[in-house]
């Protein structure tokens, strides 16, 4: 079962924890989000902004730890904070997950749901991802 979920105007932690949640729980879920450019970022910009840009500073060039700047790796990666990945039961509950920029093709015909814990109620201070991503470099 195949769970196509839109991303535009979710907030990024609240979508996270949901997603986490079902593919812990069903082990048959996969879960494929869409528009991941279009999620936000609670918070003040220029403090979000410098949060991300100080995340990607903490790493070594060549050894890591590695902090994408693409919007579809960063949103995975905040999934993946919230699953234990190291474990046989998170490994296999994160391979079910699949993050994509835009529509793919093939489900460009899929309704997608969307997720009505994380929308935006009225938080007036957010950044969208893909203005985060920019500043970082992404080039997509």
């Amino acid at each position: 079962m195949v769970e196509v979920i839109d991303a535009s105007g979710l907030i990024i932690g609240r979508l996270a924890s949901h997603v986490a949640k079902k593919l812990l729980d069903d082990k048959e879920a996969q879960v494929e989000i869409i528009h991941a450019e279009k999620a936000i970022v609670s918070g003040n910009k220029t403090r979000v902004i410098n949060d991300y840009i100080a995340r990607r500073k903490l790493n070594h060039p060549r050894k890591g730890p590695n902090f994408p700047r693409m919007p579809d790796r960063i949103l995975k990666r905040t999934i993946r904070g919230m699953i234990p990945y190291q474990t046989p039961r998170g490994r296999e509950a994160y391979k079910r997950l699949k993050v994509h920029i835009g529509v793919p093709r093939d489900l460009e015909g899929k309704k997608a749901v969307i997720v009505e814990g994380a929308v935006n109620r009225g938080i007036a201070h957010f950044v969208e991802l893909d203005k985060v991503c920019k500043i970082l470099g992404a080039k997509y």
